[in-house]
């Protein structure tokens, strides 16, 4: 099942896509707010249930895209998580033994189709095509033989970062990370259970169709499973919550010479099984 949500006029809704366009869960289950909610109560098998019986209430082009958990309470990055990134970096210490962490707002996130902003402090916008796991059932010191119980489903993220502002200090990227509308999730949340495994999963990432990365959830250094389980050790993740799970070499800054992104470039990040995200670029000053 896919779940996501749009706006469709001034309306904020959530609902499932289906082959003839979107179906409006929100009209049909009331007691549920947003899809955050709908994760929270577990009702995912009742969504499917109501979404598999009926008909579209709209075509998929006549909506806006949301991330699809707009309302996320955690957006939780992870860095260098893919292993031939070490060498990227010019990094001959062994395979880290814990992951690097970070967190993003939900401000510095769009949906797909929205366009990315580049912000007038710098020119080094720069893309990074992530999965995104996104949590159904809420945990504290979840074992990694549990985790994939607390998945909801997976998304695709654009982690995108603003490369000077990373550097502005030495021991954190926030900066960097968190200019608005920098970067995008979506197209929308495909559930768990539509993936058998998470291990071999093809990740690329193009601009303007040419390709820059490419590579699979076979070679990181720490799975969805062991994310899940080290995350929760120290915070309770909710439903809802976004981890992002890492990003293949090949970011423009990372180019000789460097190819930062330019208003007019379009992005694409895709997994078979998961889909497209696909976002353009623009100046701040020109957002719609």
């Amino acid at each position: 099942m896919r779940l996501l949500t749009y706006r469709q006029g001034s309306a904020v809704r959530f609902g499932a896509a289906v082959a003839s366009g979107v179906v409006d869960l929100g009209r049909r289950m009331p007691k549920f707010t947003s899809l955050k909610s709908l994760l929270a109560a577990n009702a995912l098998d009742e969504a499917e249930a109501i979404a598999n019986g009926a008909d579209a209430d709209c075509p998929i082009s006549d909506i806006r895209w949301l991330p699809p958990v707009p309302d996320a309470e955690k957006i939780i990055c992870i860095g260098v998580n893919y292993g031939n990134r070490n060498a990227e970096y010019g990094d001959a210490t062994p395979a880290p033994a814990y992951p690097s962490v970070f967190m993003r707002s939900r401000e510095s996130l769009t949906g797909h189709l929205e366009p990315l902003m580049r912000p007038p402090e710098s020119a080094q916008l720069d893309y990074e095509g992530e999965i995104a796991l996104v949590i159904g059932q809420e945990g504290r010191r979840i074992p990694e033989s549990k985790a994939r119980d607390h998945i909801a489903g997976l998304t695709l993220m654009n982690e995108g970062s603003i490369r000077d502002w990373l550097r502005h200090s030495r021991f954190n990227v926030t900066q960097g990370k968190n200019f608005e509308r920098s970067g995008a999730v979506g197209p929308w949340l495909v559930t768990a259970e539509e993936l058998p495994g998470f291990d071999e999963l093809h990740l690329t990432t193009k601009v303007n169709g040419e390709l820059r990365q490419n590579d699979h959830t076979g070679n990181l250094f720490f799975s969805f499973e062991r994310l899940v389980s080290y995350l929760s050790t120290f915070m309770r993740l909710q439903p809802g919550d976004l981890i992002a799970t890492g990003t293949p070499t090949g970011a423009g800054a990372r180019l000789a010479p460097p190819q930062y992104l330019v208003p007019g470039d379009v992005v694409e990040v895709e997994v078979p099984g998961i889909g497209l995200l696909r976002n353009g670029v623009c100046d701040e000053e020109a957002a719609p």
